[in-house]
């Protein structure tokens, strides 16, 4: 979605939603980490990656399921991580449009691998926060980076629900980040916040 057709679609979002609408607060604020999650570190020991998509939400906001699993990593690590999957006996499926490839593990779980050269990735990779199995995830104002760069529909309802629950230290985190990095973004930003603090009243 180009940065028009998103600013299009948030204008129609915020004269529709009503404060309170949808879910009720108990579920807006679980976290929780029921669905299993593939042992990526078993495979991947060496490569520094960070988890992203829609399994990196999860510590963000309410659960949902997603049946494979997205990594980011630097360009320059893609040989060595492949080389590692190959070993452990993952099956190249194909080539991404944004750039990385497709796996599919030993257990069958399909497995998206991001390469990205972009300056924010280094400072992604090496603070990530964890998740209760010890996987890295991304942190949060850079999965907003990511959400709002690709601004698919489900990316820009990720974004409002993950930030209606955030606090001020977090929303600020947030902005600096897409204020250095999405700066076509940053209007749109302030109303997805807007519309997830909505549905949290």
């Amino acid at each position: 979605m180009n940065p028009q057709l998103r600013k299009q679609f948030i204008t129609l979002v915020r004269k529709r939603v009503q404060p309170g609408s949808g879910s009720s607060l108990e579920f807006l604020n679980t976290r929780t980490w029921n669905y299993p999650v593939t042992n990526i570190r078993s495979i991947i020991q060496t490569t520094p990656f960070v988890v992203v998509g829609g399994v990196a939400t999860r510590l963000y906001m309410p659960e949902r399921m997603t049946l494979d699993l997205d990594i980011l990593i630097l360009t320059s690590d893609a040989l060595q991580i492949y080389q590692e999957l190959l070993a452990g006996g993952a099956t190249r499926e194909g080539s991404l449009s944004i750039g990385g490839s497709s796996w599919r593990l030993p257990d069958n779980t399909l497995l998206d691998v991001i390469e990205s050269n972009q300056p924010w990735v280094i400072q992604a990779i090496q603070n990530p926060n964890l998740s209760p199995d010890h996987l890295p995830i991304i942190p949060l104002p850079y999965l907003v980076v990511m959400k709002l760069q690709a601004s698919r529909t489900q990316d820009l309802s990720d974004i409002s629900r993950m930030l209606g629950g955030a606090d001020e230290i977090i929303l600020q985190q947030v902005r600096i980040a897409v204020r250095s990095y999405c700066t076509d973004a940053v209007e749109d930003l302030e109303s997805l916040i807007q519309i997830g603090k909505l549905e949290q009243k």
